[in-house]
């Protein structure tokens, strides 16, 4: 399993991370301190390492001149919005910077991207009895092949990286169809409902009023 670690002195965003990508299947670990960061570090093997900049004990520039030469992928997040702090921190090694506040929808894909670039993406999803194989673009219920079209396919993907998290329908539709959304959801809403029947998730995939979807596993 691919192993995150999560350095940011703010308690609440250390749980809003490590819940979302905890539903996405990776293993999460959270400190709060800069020194306690470094311990981490030496002490366990990462695949990722999410860090805040400004940090009690060393900041996130210090423990980015430490992490440097172990060649493990850094994403900044922080508050520095300013294009030198955006500069300063990629010249320094990061492989990619989110400001906060942020969308965890973002954060997951951002988080997936860096790991495919280091070749560490586990292309294989799972949600109860559902299975995805990324790579070979095939899904099994309790092991029998369910066919699903290429937009079932990319809702369902959107769905298990983001288990119990309620996903806009903009922003479900923005990413799946690729095309600016106007308000019109009845498209989104009848792959849905196919969706369900599929994979017989009629009480799993809720409709959240005004907002979009959530997977309940």
């Amino acid at each position: 399993m691919i192993k995150i670690l999560i350095v940011d002195d703010e308690k609440p965003i250390c749980d809003l991370i490590d819940l979302n990508l905890s539903s996405a299947g990776y293993s999460c670990t959270s400190v709060q301190d800069g020194l306690e960061a470094i311990d981490k570090i030496e002490q366990n093997t990462y695949d990722l390492i999410l860090l805040d900049i400004m940090l009690p004990g060393a900041d996130g520039y210090d423990i980015m001149e430490y992490i440097r030469p172990l060649g493990i992928p850094v994403i900044f997040i922080t508050a520095k919005h300013e294009v030198k702090d955006r500069v300063k921190g990629l010249k320094l090694g990061a492989d990619d910077y989110l400001v906060k506040p942020f969308d965890v929808v973002e954060l997951v894909a951002r988080v997936e991207a860096v790991l495919r670039r280091y070749n560490k993406a586990e292309q294989k999803l799972t949600a109860g009895d559902v299975t995805v194989d990324v790579d070979a673009h095939r899904v099994t219920k309790a092991g029998r092949p369910v066919e699903l079209t290429n937009k079932e396919f990319g809702l369902l993907v959107l769905f298990i990286k983001n288990i119990n998290v309620a996903l806009f329908r903009e922003t479900l539709y923005e990413k799946v169809w690729e095309e600016e959304y106007f308000g019109d959801s009845r498209t989104l809403d009848l792959h849905v409902q196919r969706l369900r029947k599929k994979l017989g998730w009629e009480h799993s995939l809720v409709a959240v009023y005004k907002v979009g979807y959530r997977l309940e596993i």
